[in-house]
């Protein structure tokens, strides 16, 4: 049985099992694979705007928004079109950082800049061939489209007497990937995201003046839509909260000493034998720590082997199916709802493994140049 609970659920569990047992929680980081994997013998690659142009500052605000909430004041929704040789800029600037490629080429020229008639936006085979090799690229990645939602608010904060405004954008842009000699883009990149802005002041002009607008905002929101799709395009640093039982009997309490010298392999024993000698609850704290443990030495497959036998205990001990034939609340299962987040985010580790595993042997000498990929 597989269920899906959000993450913000969590916060009710820490406080119902804080009320009988000790919890930790700190942040892990682990690398996370790209959903696109490059074969190891494209190395260098060559970014361009593929953009039609348009006016970058062209707004279309929503007609009739009401101000909406006890405390707002005004909203106001526009819609833009995104600078494409400032995303570009900043995408190439991006991959750069990220010293995945051996080199990271700009093309300064706007490929549509002279564009008298519509045409086909993707790239042809030939405009990629020309390009690839008059940059001296092994692909191209292009800046095809840059869409811009901001979403203006003003509240005003009676208990301070102040206005408190925001601006919320949301991101839209499209990237498509060309390789030479194949016929259309070898994949596509199109992935929204939210950057934010606030600020407070005793005065709705005060505020107003502040928050970002227009060009400003064009520029700054269409810089983060060319940066933001790396963490798609390239493998990346994931931070994750995790959570430690310690306390409640003799071994639990060592086994926290342990952990704090980072000794797991020690940690892991205690558990082991607190988990043989104890039921219910305790038996599922000892399981999702032994699973920590493993995680934390990069054992995934064996971490989610004990987060299952975890999450199937919590099942059994807080009788998941009887309560969900009844009705079934969140804070009825709190050991079920924890042990099933932890299997899901373990399952999704080890699916990407093999593929983070390709994806980083460029990096190895014997990297075959054959390699699959794209």
């Amino acid at each position: 049985m597989k269920r899906i609970f959000p993450p913000s659920l969590l916060c009710l569990l820490l406080f119902v099992a804080a009320a009988c047992q000790s919890v930790q929680q700190f942040s892990i980081d682990y690398m996370q694979p790209a959903e696109v994997s490059f074969p190891a013998a494209l190395r260098r690659v060559a970014v361009v705007n593929n953009m039609p142009a348009s006016p970058q500052a062209t707004a279309m605000p929503e007609a009739g928004e009401e101000p909406k909430g006890e405390y707002e004041v005004a909203r106001k929704t526009d819609y833009y079109t995104g600078n494409p040789a400032t995303a570009a800029q900043a995408l190439a600037d991006a991959l750069a950082d990220e010293n995945y490629f051996d080199q990271v080429i700009i093309c300064d020229s706007a490929l549509r800049a002279n564009d008298v008639a519509l045409r086909e936006s993707t790239l042809s085979r030939e405009e990629v061939n020309r390009l690839a090799r008059d940059l001296q690229a092994d692909f191209l990645i292009a800046v095809e489209d840059v869409r811009l939602r901001a979403v203006s608010k003003m509240d005003f904060l009676p208990d301070v007497q102040a206005y408190y405004g925001t601006v919320d954008v949301t991101v839209c842009p499209t990237l498509r990937i060309y390789v030479p000699n194949r016929r259309g883009p070898v994949a596509t990149v199109s992935r929204p995201d939210s950057i934010f802005w606030e600020e407070a002041g005793v005065s709705e002009g005060e505020v107003r003046s502040r928050l970002i607008q227009g060009k400003e905002l064009v520029e700054a929101a269409s810089g983060f839509a060319g940066s933001s799709p790396v963490a798609y395009l390239l493998p990346h640093w994931k931070t994750a909260e995790r959570y430690l039982f310690v306390g409640g009997s003799v071994d639990m309490r060592d086994a926290a000493v342990y952990v704090r010298e980072q000794n797991w392999d020690e940690a892991i024993a205690l558990w082991k034998r607190h988990y043989e000698q104890r039921k219910g609850k305790t038996k599922i704290r000892a399981a999702y720590n032994i699973a920590l443990g493993y995680e934390l030495q990069d054992s995934i497959g064996d971490a989610l082997q004990w987060a299952t036998k975890a999450q199937q205990i919590a099942n059994d001990v807080e009788h998941v199916e009887e309560k969900a034939a009844q009705g079934l609340q969140s804070a009825d299962i709190p050991y079920y709802i924890l042990t099933s987040l932890y299997v899901n985010e373990l399952t999704e580790r080890r699916q990407g493994i093999a593929r983070l595993r390709m994806q980083m042997r460029r990096f190895a000498d014997e990297a075959p140049a054959d390699e699959a990929g794209l």
